[in-house]
This record gives structure tokens, C-alpha cells and sequence, in this order.
């Protein structure tokens, strides 16, 4: 009797022993099932590419107008504000020691061409004279050359009437653009002088108007690139973030810097835009749309990539045999909550949008079309 129990113990060991090795046999393992994703389907598309920079408005002409002579001013003849044209007088400067030098300088002429006509007879008389002896031939070239300075001081004479007649002209100052007009920086009554710092006023043309902006270095490859397809990519002006409301007339971009601020590291660029109703002043900053043109690319979700410590871009893609595939991606914009992606990512590939942060590449995983919640 107890030898039978023996064997029965025996028997009950040799089974618990056998499940045990089973258990930690890979037949004998559990299979857990495969993590759930969820993915959507890229497909490529025509991107608008833009570039958003900051900008300051810039005059497409401004004149400081300063006087070119001294003299204390005795008239203004234009209102402060006012719509100017070129060639318009603006001040006049008390011309009465002008016109006297000017009047004086004519005197100084009729007097010469007196003294010429009178050198002019005594030569020919002289010329008479020595053909008969009656005068030294030394006398007659005395007279040659006496003629000869009555007609340089006609010369002399003429060119201080010359600018006698500026300075009188200068007194008159005038528009040298057209333009809106600033204040007046002087009054009836101010001495000035024609070399003085201080401008009278100034004059800015405001329509068109220029607009300068920044880019780095780097990033103005690409836009140089398209600079030398289209020589004129359009630009817009964001005049209202909050409403993204944008300027009614839109610019082109003229004009790239050649060469890198190196203090900065950014290459100015210039765009021109229509102002015909005056709203964008000169010194206001604002912010710049430049469009690039369209691509053929695919949007990637910013939910869906993983920064890695060398600053690259990640995705996970789940392949035809449902294992996590990783891929870094270059994006070449940022458009809203999405990156534009115009290589190595094809039309068709699944992107896993959800879910990736619990599996690992190489991974089999349950994927599931993304239902985005509503």
C-alpha cells in the first residue's frame, strides 16, 4: 500500500516538472497581442510654399531739402502735409545782395568788352604804324598782348555773371521730387546757411513704397533659386495677425542683397508695393508673405514626429507587413499644425499618428484608421 502511494507521488511530481519545462518552452510562452496604432494614409499634394518675414517700410524716394545759399529766409509757399511736385518753389530767400552781385558782374562785363573794343582799334592803329616804322615793333606787341587780356577779362567777367545768375536762382528753393511734404523745420525770418546740417523740410514719395526684410543666410538658398525662375515672386503684407487680415494691394520681390550682414547672419531683401492711398509710412514694421510657388509634397501632422537629440525629424510608417518602419524627415515649411515634406516620403504610406510612443521599430502592431474626434 505504501509502495503504490510512492508511485502516485512520484507520478504527480514527474507531471508538475513536465508542465514547468513546457511553461518556459517558446512553444509554452503566451503570446501577447500586438499594440494597437492608429495611422493615416499620405497622399501627395500641390503645397503653396510661403516665407513669413519681418519687414520695415522704407520710402522710394525721400529728399532732404537744404538751402545753396545764405540768407534769411523771407517766404513759404507750400502747406505742411501737402502733395508736392517737382520743380514746385517752397521758400525764397532774400535775393537783394544776389541781384547786386549779379548787377555788378554785368557791369564788370560791359566795362570789359568797352576796354576790348578800345585795345582792339589801338591795335589796328598800331599795326598801321609799325608796317611805316613809325612805332617800335615792341610797342605793337605790347598792344597784341594788352587785347589779349581785355579779352580774358570779358572771360572772367562773363563766368562771375554766370554765378552771380545761380546764386540769384539759388535764392528760389524748390521741389527736387515729387512727394508728400514734412513740416517746415524753419520760419519767416530764419537765417540760413548753405551749408548747414539742419534741412528745410523733406519730401517722401510714398507711392510705390519699398519694403526691406531679413532672412538668414541658409534659408535664402532656396529663395534665390526661385528668384532666378520668376524674377518677381509676389509678396503680401499681414496688416492684422489676429484677424490674418492682409493688405489690399500685394507687392513683388525686386532685389536681394548680395551679400551676408555678418554681424547677423541675414541678407536683406526688397519688395515694392503700391501705396496709392498712403497707409503704410515710412519706419512701420510689419510682417511679409513672400510666395515661393507650389510643390508636390506631403502634410505630416506635427503630433506625429519626434524630435531626436541631433535636432533631426522622425516618423514611424507601418509597412505592407504591419512592422514600424522609422524615417527622418527634412521638412522644407511649416504650414499651420503640419510639415510639408517634398522627398522620400511617397503617396500611400501609412503614418502612425497615434499610438507610436508605446512601440518601437521593427514591432509588429494592430494598425487602425485614425478617427479624429469630433
Amino acid at each position: 500500500m505504501n509502495s503504490f502511494r510512492i508511485c502516485v507521488v512520484m507520478a504527480l511530481l514527474t507531471t508538475v516538472y513536465a508542465c514547468s519545462d513546457a511553461s518556459k518552452s517558446p512553444q509554452g510562452q503566451m503570446q501577447q497581442p500586438a499594440p494597437s496604432v492608429s495611422f493615416i494614409t499620405l497622399e501627395k499634394q500641390k503645397v503653396e510654399i510661403s516665407m513669413d518675414l519681418p519687414g520695415r517700410v522704407t520710402p522710394f524716394r525721400q529728399s532732404h531739402v537744404r538751402p545753396q545759399v545764405d540768407g534769411v529766409i523771407i517766404k513759404r509757399f507750400f502747406e505742411e502735409g501737402a502733395q508736392v511736385k517737382q520743380g514746385q518753389q517752397l521758400y525764397q530767400i532774400d535775393d537783394a545782395r544776389y541781384k547786386a552781385q549779379l548787377n555788378s558782374a554785368l557791369a564788370d562785363v560791359k566795362s570789359a568788352v568797352a576796354n576790348q573794343k578800345t585795345m582792339q582799334a589801338k591795335a589796328a592803329r598800331y599795326k598801321d604804324l609799325v608796317s611805316r616804322n613809325a612805332v617800335s615793333q615792341q610797342d605793337y606787341d605790347d598792344v597784341i598782348a594788352q587785347n589779349e587780356q581785355a579779352n580774358a577779362k570779358i572771360s572772367v567777367a562773363e563766368a562771375q555773371v554766370d554765378v552771380a545768375q545761380v546764386n540769384v536762382d539759388y535764392t528760389k528753393v524748390y521741389a527736387p521730387i515729387d512727394g508728400r511734404i514734412s513740416r517746415s523745420y524753419v520760419t519767416e525770418g530764419a537765417l540760413v546757411t548753405s551749408n548747414q546740417a539742419q534741412q528745410l523740410a523733406s519730401i517722401t514719395q510714398l507711392d510705390p513704397i519699398y519694403i526691406d526684410m531679413q532672412e538668414s543666410g541658409s534659408a535664402i538658398l532656396e529663395l534665390r533659386k526661385e528668384m532666378q525662375q520668376i524674377q518677381e515672386l509676389p509678396v503680401t503684407l499681414l496688416i492684422n495677425e489676429t484677424s490674418n487680415e492682409f493688405y489690399a494691394h500685394q507687392g513683388r520681390l525686386k532685389f536681394s542683397e548680395v551679400t551676408i550682414d555678418q554681424s547677423t547672419g541675414a541678407v536683406t531683401l526688397r519688395a515694392i508695393v503700391p501705396n496709392p492711398d498712403g497707409i503704410l509710412l515710412p519706419g512701420l514694421f510689419v510682417k511679409t508673405r513672400v510666395h515661393v510657388g507650389a510643390k508636390e509634397a506631403v502634410l505630416i501632422p506635427h503630433r506625429a514626429t519626434m524630435r531626436q537629440a541631433d535636432g533631426s525629424l522622425v516618423i514611424y510608417l507601418v509597412d505592407d507587413k504591419n512592422v514600424v518602419v522609422a524615417k527622418k524627415i527634412n521638412p522644407i515649411k511649416s504650414i499651420g499644425s503640419d510639415y510639408a515634406v517634398s522627398t522620400d516620403i511617397e503617396s500611400g504610406e501609412r503614418l502612425i499618428i497615434s499610438g507610436y510612443q508605446k512601440v518601437r521599430p521593427g514591432v509588429v502592431v494592430n494598425p487602425q484608421p485614425w478617427k479624429p474626434n469630433k
